[in-house]
């Protein structure tokens, strides 16, 4: 049996996400920073037949990411698929004129070191396994900067390049980096982009292991509002 590791183990996505993959016969590591919030975690998946257990660990904090992962291979089995979707601070969008140098210290840190220290701690248990996936799951500022959003805007972008190069350089080894791009809000109701429709887009990207880049829905374009790409497009 084997493991999916999610980072940024919460209530929606990460539920929805922990709830799909379980099902499908994964055991599953949360990793958060709240073990209260793991706790109802397991127990909610507990009663639906899923394995899983809390590790508790903080994004911004290498060693604490490096030791959970390590302990949630140890404890539950090798990781064979990654999630890193974690949610920003609201700290990390302020407007592009009103960003200092120090205002980015914390947004890349969480976009761009907290994915490599992830990357870092399962690669070799994939390696080993001969197989793996690595999700990454980003909003539209991914892809389409947003000056009202200027630290996520850039972090996602750094993340963007980070996972893209990983995506080509890990393919020969049966290992698959890919990106989920949902450009509006997660919400119950949405049509294209509630927990579960993500989770099952999610589960997609690791059988299906085609492309780098999917989307959730279509990006109006900012000047016409032509729809763009189309849903699961991958450029």
């Amino acid at each position: 049996m084997t493991t999916f590791a999610l980072v940024g183990a919460g209530p929606g996505l990460g539920l929805a996400a922990a709830r799909r993959f379980g099902k499908a016969g994964h055991t599953v590591a949360l990793l958060s920073r709240s073990s209260q919030h793991q706790d109802n975690l397991v127990y909610e998946l507990a009663q639906e037949g899923v394995q899983a257990r809390g590790f508790t660990a903080d994004v911004l904090d290498p060693a604490s990411l490096t030791a959970a992962l390590h302990e949630a291979a140890d404890t539950l089995g090798p990781v064979e698929i990654l999630q890193f979707s974690p949610v920003p601070r609201s700290d990390f969008m302020k407007p592009v004129l009103d960003t200092t140098a120090a205002d980015l210290d914390d947004p890349l840190a969480f976009s761009v070191k907290g994915p490599v220290t992830c990357v870092n701690a399962v690669l070799p248990g994939m390696r080993e396994l001969g197989r793996g996936s690595l999700l990454f799951v980003n909003g539209g500022s991914a892809v389409r900067p947003k000056g009202t959003v200027a630290g996520t805007s850039i972090a996602f972008a750094a993340e963007s390049a980070y996972a893209q190069m990983l995506h080509t350089v890990l393919a020969p080894e049966n290992i698959h980096a890919a990106q989920l791009v949902v450009p509006g809000a997660i919400s119950p109701d949405s049509a294209t982009s509630s927990p579960e429709k993500l989770a099952e887009l999610l589960y997609g990207l690791h059988t299906d292991r085609t492309g780098f880049r999917h989307y959730a829905e279509p990006m109006p374009d900012p000047q016409d509002g032509t729809p763009w790409p189309s849903p699961s497009a991958a450029p």
